[in-house]
């Protein structure tokens, strides 16, 4: 993880320290709406439509028990709530309240106008390079679809 050249890094060192930089902005940002950040991303998560819990335990990366407390915690502050799933009468499914998806979405809103900043000091080509290259590892390693971009009514949604 040494210096490739003097003023470059190698990218394992830059992958880590981009994901130590990402995450330092997405806790501020989770402080500021009085969220954890476990808590922002599980409503980040919900935005689009509810999950069940194994979904919601694969795409997080928690285990069972860590899961329900965070679900349980969420729904106390009324940010979230269980509902039955339609499929399977035996499972539930979480999804945002009215007051949730309010919070959800200026959560997203406010993480996004900040981490949009962080390569502020790239050019349009080099942020859309960087983009592509992002995607390009994001999807090769099947990450799970954590923080959604919307869909614009009338367009498509972005390839994944």
């Amino acid at each position: 993880m040494g210096k490739a050249a003097e003023g470059q890094i190698g990218v394992a060192d830059a992958l880590v320290r981009s994901a130590f930089l990402v995450n330092a902005v997405y806790g501020e940002a989770s402080r500021g709406f009085g969220l954890t950040p476990q808590q922002g991303q599980l409503l980040c998560v919900l935005r689009p439509q509810p999950y069940g819990m194994s979904e919601l335990g694969e795409m997080l990366g928690l285990a069972k028990s860590s899961l329900t407390g965070l679900v349980d915690r969420t729904v106390q502050r009324g940010l979230v709530r269980r509902e039955a799933d339609p499929r399977d009468g035996r499972a539930v499914r979480v999804g945002l309240t009215e007051q949730g998806a309010r919070l959800a979405d200026e959560f997203y809103d406010e993480t996004c106008r900040r981490i949009e900043k962080l390569p502020s000091g790239l050019g349009t080509s080099e942020r859309e390079r960087l983009a592509g290259l992002l995607a390009r590892v994001v999807l090769d390693n099947r990450v799970p679809e954590v923080f959604a971009e919307p869909v614009v009514p009338g367009e498509s949604p972005a390839p994944r």
